[in-house]
């Protein structure tokens, strides 16, 4: 993360549950309400499948299924973050479904505690700190863990085999 000396960090907050994350908000392209999603025969569990964003099918995960904390139901507070991942100097992008978005707020770099040992909601290698903010903790997240591209391109492929089959199907 690149940021001036002296300069916090910046973070978008959302909650799954009760319990609130962060993503550092140079990995957030834009936030959207939820709107439909199309399932993708084949995927795993917790993406829920793509949405159509500005003519491009964009994968949406379920944040609280990745967690094992349930799944993210639909409300009016319910959006889809949608993130971006620069790996091998190649960007994905992926939407995450979060029960409600916050704020973003800045977090100065000793307000910021490595991850626990053992003992968070979440498995511990998504996490890349724990922020403190307003007499709460915030897990902050590890975008390139909790995205992996592999499975952004597992549904990218599942994706690209249904156009072709229904491709065929018409010809």
């Amino acid at each position: 993360m690149m940021q001036e000396e002296g300069a916090g960090y910046r973070f978008l907050t959302f909650t799954l549950g009760e319990v609130f994350f962060a993503l550092d908000i140079s990995s957030v392209r834009e936030i959207l309400d939820l709107q439909d999603i199309t399932r993708i025969p084949g995927a795993p569990d917790y993406m829920r499948g793509v949405v159509n964003v500005r003519g491009t099918a964009v994968p949406v995960m379920d944040l609280r299924m990745k967690f094992g904390l349930g799944r993210v139901e639909k409300t009016l507070n319910t959006r889809v973050v949608i993130v971006e991942l620069i790996k091998n100097e190649a960007t994905s992008v992926v939407g995450a479904m979060a029960d409600s978005v916050k704020e973003v707020l800045e977090l100065e770099p000793e307000a910021i505690d490595p991850p626990p040992a053992m003992g968070a909601t979440v498995r511990t290698d998504f996490i890349r700190g724990i922020g403190k903010h307003g007499g709460r903790f915030i897990l902050i997240l590890d975008v390139g863990k909790v995205f992996t591209s592999e499975e952004i391109l597992d549904v990218a492929r599942v994706v690209e085999d249904a156009a072709r089959d229904a491709g065929t199907a018409t010809a």
